[in-house]
């Protein structure tokens, strides 16, 4: 049965396209609603015209309601902690949201283009092929692309559980990861396509792959990819809630080193490790190291502690990085190596500088770190460390398995605020915790600080803007899950050979014609 006709007049298709990439946001924390992940992607396919035009005016909109209502939060950062005035700063944040958009209109231009038509023998190449092969190209493309952007993939959200349904796909994060995820929903979404757009034989096949793809990801959930190392240990969190306006200020340096002091005394005694935030000393390591390292050195040691801390650290004049070191029975510093632009880093800076000097964000000329690998010693265990953003990348995390026997990020999501960001890092933090069969310790400034276990799940956290210490267990483990062994790879050659595959078909399709 042809497929009817669509007849939508373009303005109303591009609001409903916005419409559709604003239910991808509820897929992610803090709500955690998985199915619209699968809805949003299913909508975005149904709503491109069925001709060749069209695709990428549609796609771009779709792209505004994703990232307009998933990222609006980066206004926060420019117009309250960079001096930027808040006109400025909104139409700067309108300006990335357009940019950004582009990679959304760019899948819609291709699937319109790679898909045969409606009426074709084929025409479950479009959906089946083309839209997971393109979608998940193109996420790995954001991934890296001006540094990288990976936030808000279809595939983010698919570890929340849901109750009585659970969360079906996650049993493929640790095999496959956030792109194989990301694959597994849009060829979801491709088979729902099928499914709304014929009858016949085609719906109930489409519904059984549906169900497979789900029923072998809960499967999946099942498997213990990692083993328990020494251990249980006893972790403690700090969260100073330093406000982010008061943190860099002059006279700002002892009140919030007095504030972490005394929370490490509070569970000295009964700690394994204790994890303070992100430049928890807003200082240069180099100014307080005399008068706090040793005396806290010997206290760790005596109780049998490891403190790892969040730094700015000075090697010379005009370089200097953000930075992690560990204290206790060992020593070790690491250094921020995925530094995030205009934040961290001035991207151009020579040329950039004299046309935005009023940008003034504390720290925000950091050199970037230039270890192999992302371990930290800490006591007698070598631990996967991440600083702020660099837990959004997986394969960076994964570099530091199988030695890690845990992970630890530590972050300042202070910056953005009471908005979606610090639920939406957090999550990402979780899904690392999962790929990579490890238990995480997350620890932030305002929050949200949590102990999350080797399966993503938050054992203890603590809520934004409250200060404490937040303690729990977590268990080392050994080995390394399919994802830690190989990233990404098979996820995006699968993708990759959709759509040479496609290509193959409509070529064959032409040749007998």
């Amino acid at each position: 049965m042809p497929a009817p006709k669509n007849p939508l007049l373009p303005a109303v298709r591009w609001a409903l396209a916005v419409l559709a990439g604003a239910v991808m946001v509820l897929s992610f924390a803090p709500f955690g609603w998985f199915p619209a992940a699968l809805a949003s992607v299913t909508a975005f396919y149904l709503l491109l015209p069925r001709g060749r035009r069209g695709g990428f005016a549609t796609g771009w909109f779709y792209g505004l309601g994703l990232l307009g209502f998933g990222v609006f939060w980066i206004r926060i950062s420019l117009n309250e902690f960079g001096n930027m005035p808040a006109v400025a700063a909104n139409a700067l944040m309108l300006l990335l949201v357009a940019a950004l958009a582009l990679f959304y209109a760019l899948a819609g231009w291709l699937v319109t283009r790679l898909r045969p038509g409606e009426d074709a023998p084929r025409w479950w190449v479009g959906p089946l092929l083309v839209l997971p092969g393109v979608w998940v190209l193109l996420e790995w493309v954001r991934s890296w692309l001006f540094t990288g952007f990976p936030w808000l993939f279809a595939g983010n959200g698919q570890i929340n559980p849901l109750p009585l349904l659970g969360a079906p796909l996650a049993g493929w994060a640790p095999v496959v990861g956030v792109h194989g995820l990301s694959l597994a929903v849009a060829l979801s979404a491709g088979l729902v396509v099928v499914a709304l757009r014929r009858g016949g034989g085609a719906r109930p096949a489409a519904l059984a792959g549906l169900l497979a793809i789900w029923l072998v990801g809960a499967l999946l959930a099942r498997v213990e990819w990692t083993r328990p190392a020494d251990g249980p240990l006893s972790a403690a969190v700090l969260q100073g809630n330093v406000e982010q306006s008061l943190k860099w200020a002059p006279d700002g340096v002892l009140p919030t080193l007095e504030i972490y002091l005394d929370l490490t005394r509070e569970v000295l005694a009964d700690s394994d490790v204790i994890v303070w935030p992100e430049t928890a000393i807003p200082s240069f390591l180099h100014e307080v190291e005399a008068g706090l390292l040793p005396p806290l050195t010997a206290d760790a040691v005596a109780a049998g502690a490891e403190i790892v801390i969040g730094v700015p650290i000075m090697e010379m004049a005009e370089r200097y990085f953000n930075g992690l070191i560990s204290v206790g029975s060992a020593a070790d510093r690491y250094y921020k190596r995925h530094l995030v632009p205009f934040g961290e880093f001035l991207p151009f800076d020579r040329q950039l500088r004299p046309l935005i000097d009023w940008f003034d964000v504390p720290m925000s000329s950091f050199s970037r770190g230039e270890a192999e690998r992302p371990l930290l010693q800490v006591g007698p265990y070598r631990v996967g460390v991440s600083i702020c953003y660099e837990d959004v990348f997986p394969e960076e995390v994964r570099q530091a398995l199988p030695e890690a026997a845990y992970l630890i990020n530590v972050s300042n999501d202070a910056w953005f605020g009471d908005s979606l960001a610090p639920h939406q890092h957090l999550e990402f933090a979780r899904l690392r915790a999962l790929e990579n069969g490890r238990p995480l310790v997350r620890a932030t400034n305002t929050g949200i600080s949590a102990i999350i276990d080797h399966r993503g799940r938050v054992t203890a956290s603590l809520p934004l803007f409250e200060r404490g210490v937040l303690t729990g267990t977590i268990q080392p483990r050994t080995g390394r899950t399919p994802f830690a062994a190989v990233g990404s790879l098979p996820a995006l050659l699968l993708a990759a050979a959709m759509l040479v595959a496609a290509l193959l078909l409509g070529r064959s399709r032409n040749t007998a014609a």
